[in-house]
């Protein structure tokens, strides 16, 4: 290959996902194709209990004049990358909710951390030095040099792989207040706080010979942990910014609908959340007329002839109208909305709810006309059986930056945008988004810093504006308006169980694929797995879902965040397990596994269930429970490292 070869070159994935964990050193590899589930041969903690950091990798391909892509590599140039990152959330506005609402229900944000003004101001802000890496197998100077009112502040850094790609590292995790002793006491709006999230544009110089080419540039943003490796939003970020790009032109849009492609998935990821939220189980999970993992629903979803179009309209009945945003709330998709518990402040309409339709969420138009298609039996009926995801190096080349970019973005959350987990509201604006090239932001010119100061309130016109702060973007723009920190806003976001109990079901949810609800615990995943269990038992036992935070809920909502903050690492992750052939349970079970020992031994409760279990299983268990010993008379049977916690009548 010949300089005069090329065409373009450009970074991919357009916009990389790392994720923050407090391992040292362990760390994995985000997902390269679209609904896989990022692997490390020594799963998702280290030794020592802490979770792995989440790294993105970033590629250089090369589009020749003849048209064919090809992958470069360090064994083909010299790539000399660039990445700048920051942490603008302190020194940002205020979240209360979407800006992009009609004018009427937008609040004009004041600035976080208001009373700080001058150069304070801008000490809010972590700014780190660029830094640079090439070469095979290479470590940069880490992002150490930002400060939050002369803190030193780690946000991560660059290190490549044995071919020269990029691999972005975020921080571990860490939140803390300028004041230490500080606790946090809302959900995204807490002054004095940092965290160590970032995101930023990265770039890449390539030499081939003497020819240097500048590569299109990409965007990394480190968000918080996923708490739910394998599931996937209902609606994900690359249904939203897919379905922008259809409304602008910048994509063509689909021409039919696939049921494998375009119906399945809807259904299927609507499904994986009875994992995390038990209301959802009750709704979509197994057993139900929703369950997109049972064959004959999937045969009865998939059939187009008349005999099953009262079945496809009837379920299409079910889901809110995307096009007019009626007010529903008894409809699908189970999740809450961009403008959930939101009221007027103040003027004629104070305590009034802001909109009630956006409460809840909506699939996207394209979703929702796909949906359509498929009620009127105008779709292809092309099931093969549940789709493999495929190998990234089976892909070829030519369609592995596409794959690359739509991955990055299927793995995070498409709403609600309250404000979220990974990016929020702005990604739906055409306003961040290069018109010419798909997936690609707009960003600023090298080296310019992110304009923060708008005002003392930010006002919609701005917000919205081409060249305003959702406009081009540079170091710290898309992750400055999520929580401060991010934990406490994860805390504050659960299903209906908790904001409302009287509801009969725990639903909706807000971002169970990320943040889960209610899980299934390891030790009841074993007891539904044991052999021999009757069937009543193994349902019992598979049904019993357990609050994800219980062991951060402490005495009520002040001390849940801030125990988030300091612990956030110590829950769960809700990950894929095969269980035993015959067991009559789904095939996966997302289990909830890794909970730290500190909240699972000396249980009793659990010894109990377990002894009762062991009654229907085989003789030597029942005479082993036979000779179990009786307490002392007089004694407290104490129960050798009884460490959970304790909470007293009064407390909760």
């Amino acid at each position: 290959m010949q300089p005069s070869d090329i065409k373009s070159i450009s970074i991919h994935p357009a916009i990389g996902v790392a994720r923050v964990g407090n391992s040292e050193d362990g760390y994995f590899l985000a997902a390269d194709v679209i609904g896989a589930t990022p692997h490390d041969t020594d799963g998702f903690r280290d030794a020592q209990g802490s979770l792995k950091r989440q790294v993105a990798r970033f590629r250089v391909y090369a589009t020749l004049t003849s048209g064919e892509v090809r992958e470069l590599t360090d064994a083909d140039a010299q790539i000399d990358w660039r990445v700048e990152i920051a942490n603008l959330k302190a020194g940002w506005y205020e979240f209360q909710h979407a800006m992009d609402l009609p004018p009427e229900q937008v609040f004009e944000p004041k600035k976080r951390n208001a009373t700080f003004n001058g150069d304070d101001r801008e000490r809010l802000s972590i700014r780190p030095s660029p830094r640079t890496v090439s070469g095979p197998n290479q470590t940069s100077a880490p992002f150490d040099d930002g400060t939050f009112f002369g803190k030193p502040v780690y946000l991560g850094e660059l290190r490549t792989d044995e071919a020269g790609r990029l691999l972005f590292f975020g921080g571990h995790g860490t939140s803390e207040p300028l004041v230490p002793g500080t606790a946090p006491t809302t959900f995204a709006n807490n002054d004095g706080w940092h965290d160590d999230t970032s995101d930023g544009p990265v770039r890449a110089t390539v030499t081939i010979g003497d020819t240097a080419f500048e590569a299109t540039p990409a965007h990394v943003i480190v968000a918080p942990p996923n708490f739910g490796p394998g599931l996937f939003g209902v609606v994900t970020m690359d249904d939203v910014v897919r379905d922008l790009f259809f409304r602008e032109g910048i994509l063509e849009p689909p021409e039919g609908t696939s049921f494998t492609r375009d119906i399945w998935p809807i259904f299927d990821r609507m499904t994986g959340h009875q994992w995390v939220c038990d209301g959802i189980l009750l709704l979509a999970g197994q057993g139900t007329p929703l369950d997109a993992r049972d064959p004959d629903i999937i045969a009865q979803m998939a059939d187009r002839t008349d005999a099953s179009a009262p079945y496809r309209q009837a379920v299409f009945n079910l889901f809110r109208n995307s096009n007019t945003e009626a007010l529903n709330h008894a409809a699908l998709p189970p999740f809450y909305g961009d403008t959930y518990g939101d009221k007027y402040l103040d003027g004629p309409r104070e305590g009034e709810l802001v909109n009630p339709a956006r409460e809840d969420l909506f699939l996207t138009k394209t979703q929702y006309q796909h949906l359509q298609n498929w009620a009127d039996g105008n779709f292809d009926s092309d099931w093969a059986g549940i789709p493999t995801v495929p190998v990234f190096d089976d892909i070829p080349t030519c369609d592995q930056p596409r794959e690359l970019d739509r991955a990055a973005l299927h793995e995070c959350l498409g709403g609600p945008f309250h404000p979220g987990i990974e990016m929020t509201w702005p990604m739906r604006l055409a306003s961040m988004w290069n018109p010419d090239i798909p997936y690609r932001l707009r960003p600023l010119p090298e080296g310019e810093p992110v304009r923060q100061d708008y005002g003392d309130t930010l006002s919609r016109a701005q917000a919205l504006a081409w060249d305003g702060p959702w406009g081009p973007t540079g170091p710290g723009s898309l992750t400055r308006w999520m929580g401060v920190p991010w934990q406490t806003d994860e805390a504050s976001c659960n299903s209906g169980l908790v904001y409302t109990p009287s509801l009969y079901l725990s639903s909706p949810s807000f971002w169970g694929a990320r943040v889960p609800n209610q899980v299934l615990p390891t030790e009841a995943y074993a007891i539904a797995t044991t052999p021999e269990l009757a069937p009543l038992q193994v349902q019992r036992h598979f049904s019993n879902r357990r609050f994800w935070l219980r062991d951060l809920q402490g005495t009520g909502y002040a001390a849940r965040i801030d125990n988030m903050v300091h612990k956030w690492w110590m829950t769960g992750l809700v990950e894929a397990h095969s269980p035993p052939e015959g067991s009559g349970l789904p095939d996966p079970c997302f289990v909830e596994t890794g909970r730290s020992p500190t909240f699972t031994q000396g249980d009793p409760s659990l010894k109990l269930a377990q002894d009762i279990v062991a009654l229907q299983s085989t003789e030597e268990h029942i005479s082993v429970l036979a000779r179990r010993p009786e307490p002392e008379a007089g004694a407290e049977e104490v129960l050798e490292h009884q460490t959970f916690e304790r909470l007293g009548r009064g407390e909760v």
